[in-house]
């Protein structure tokens, strides 16, 4: 992990397209602005970990799919009927 300072005002680069520049500090409150490309996605972490957890349920078959499948693939003539 890089750990650097920052003031207000001053920004940090990632790769040649994405600016993160602090915008304010109070506290242990950080204000941070972030420009990046559209196709960039851009969240933070509790988000992105819950997009995550929700697209891992989503792609998930149900235990009633897995079982129904498995049937069809041990029986298939029943099913053609």
């Amino acid at each position: 992990m890089l750990v650097l300072t920052r003031r207000a005002g001053e920004s940090v680069m990632i790769g040649d397209d994405v600016v993160i520049t602090v915008l304010e500090a109070r506290g242990d409150v950080i204000r941070l602005g972030i420009q990046a490309p559209r196709e960039v996605q851009v969240h933070r972490e509790e988000v992105y970990r819950e997009l995550q957890e929700a697209n891992r349920s989503a792609a998930s078959p149900t235990a009633d799919a897995v079982h129904a499948l498995t049937r069809m693939l041990d029986h298939p003539e029943k099913d053609a009927e």
